[in-house]
């Protein structure tokens, strides 16, 4: 038995759907606090503060979510998420330091010295998934409130619905999320079909989670996945994008990327794919470089680095200009320009669906056309001829040239370090008369200013 795991908790009850009418919903397992590992010590003390004042007004505080997942896995918690019985409103009387923010999901942001943040919830109704209406319709807007176990139901999987309440210092799990986690599977909460049906983003959390964890998926809901990964097309750009940079940024993309291949996700995210993916000469080469590039980010980012959004998608691009034929023979400067045009041209079809900026499409095409050139180009020695490094692609074509390198099995890159500022928004100040950003319209400490906005 793992370590994280001292004293195993009673089996919680069967999985229960999650088309239960309230009334039916069942009895939680309420696991003590000799038996369980969440402490208050491993708990970042801004939450806390946060939990014991929503208990000192009359308000249920409950830990939810990744934190509660990430100290039962022995991880250190990213983020500290809170469910409350105080409404939005109810919650920003308590902290005066706060704002409400969101469209579909009304939340609480609670500010602290150093830039910290606490978001709070009110707990939630099951009305989206219950409720009798078109199958095949995504996920409507909804603010009703409800009580623990509906917010129980209402999150997308068993191990991030488990609560952790200060007062006794118990863990609260409604819906098998304890167990999950001792057999390290990954599930939907209620019928998987349903689910994504209703919001299909859930797919690429399940991946996502179960990359990040190295846990199984559920049959069921791994066949849920593969029968509707159509239906990310529905979703809006911008929830898919914000999901791909947490699977990108995230430490297991490799993983990640075996579970998307093997699911069909990853062709229907990046459909330029299918073709050199279904190709059986192409094929094996260009998953394994993939797999291979996607380690070697994993690597930076367990180092610390932000790898800028360019050299991302640039990582992900290379495996399918790789396998186009002759392009690893480019050897003149003026060859190099000329496929830049091209695949400029092709960029833009492929991130449509992405909205990924002409700047920032720029320098990808800029860095994968300078690839076969630094190939080709280095000296027996190491290194470059003068008039390359006076160029100024030069160091994001190094930076790929190493990480390619290193994805090869070539050499072991020692160091390789980013701009803070993606390479893409630099060369957007720097290309359109460099004068600099009149800076954001809501300019917080500008004296002055109407209702927090910037005066000119």
């Amino acid at each position: 038995m793992s370590s994280v795991f001292p004293v195993r908790p009673p089996s919680p009850p069967a999985h229960p759907p999650a088309t239960l009418p309230g009334s039916l919903l069942p009895t939680p397992l309420v696991i003590p606090r000799p038996e369980h590992p969440v402490s208050r010590q491993l708990i970042d003390r801004e939450a806390l503060k946060v939990m014991y004042r929503l208990r000192d007004a009359g308000f249920l505080a409950y830990l939810v979510g990744g934190g509660v997942r990430d100290i039962y896995l022995g991880k250190v918690p990213k983020d500290f998420d809170i469910s409350t019985s105080a409404n939005p409103n109810e919650i920003r009387k308590i902290f005066r330091n706060s704002r409400i923010i969101g469209r579909r999901f009304r939340l609480v942001q609670v500010f602290f010295g150093g830039g910290k943040i606490v978001e709070v919830s009110t707990f939630r109704c099951r009305t989206d998934d219950d409720e009798p209406g078109d199958e095949a319709s995504v996920l409507p807007a909804n603010n009703e409130f409800g009580d623990p176990a509906e917010d129980a139901f209402r999150r997308d999987l068993t191990i991030n619905a488990i609560f952790y309440e200060i007062e006794s210092y118990t863990v609260i799990d409604y819906t098998g999320g304890v167990q999950d986690l001792h057999d390290k599977v990954v599930r939907l909460i209620g019928d998987p079909a349903r689910r994504i049906t209703r919001d299909p983003v859930r797919m690429m959390r399940v991946i996502r989670h179960a990359a990040r964890a190295s846990f199984t998926i559920d049959p069921l809901t791994w066949e849920a996945v593969i029968t509707n990964r159509e239906m990310l097309n529905l979703c809006p750009v911008s929830r898919v994008r914000d999901e791909l940079f947490k699977d990108l940024r995230g430490g297991a993309c490799c993983a990640w990327a075996k579970l998307a291949l093997n699911s069909g996700i990853f062709t229907v995210l990046f459909p330029f794919y299918e073709t050199v993916l279904a190709d059986p000469d192409n094929a094996t080469t260009t998953q394994n470089l993939l797999l291979n590039l996607l380690g070697v980010l994993d690597r930076l980012t367990a180092e610390g680095q932000n790898v800028p959004e360019d050299m991302l998608f640039s990582l992900l691009l290379l495996p399918l200009v790789v396998a186009e034929p002759e392009f690893l023979t480019i050897q003149t400067q003026q060859a190099s320009s000329a496929h830049t045009l091209v695949l400029r041209d092709r960029l833009e079809g492929y991130f449509l669906r992405l909205n990924i900026k002409r700047a920032t499409q720029d320098q990808i095409a800029r860095s994968l056309a300078t690839l076969p050139l630094m190939i080709n180009t280095q000296q027996q020695d190491g290194s470059w001829p003068k008039w390359l490094t006076r160029k100024s692609y030069f160091a994001s074509g190094h930076q790929i040239f190493e990480l390619y390198s290193e994805a090869q099995g070539m050499k072991t890159v020692a160091e390789v370090a980013f701009p803070v500022t993606a390479a893409g928004e630099e060369r957007a100040k720097s290309s359109f008369g460099g004068g600099g950003s009149r800076g954001p319209a809501f300019a917080p400490n500008t004296k002055g200013g109407v209702f927090g906005f910037r005066k000119y």
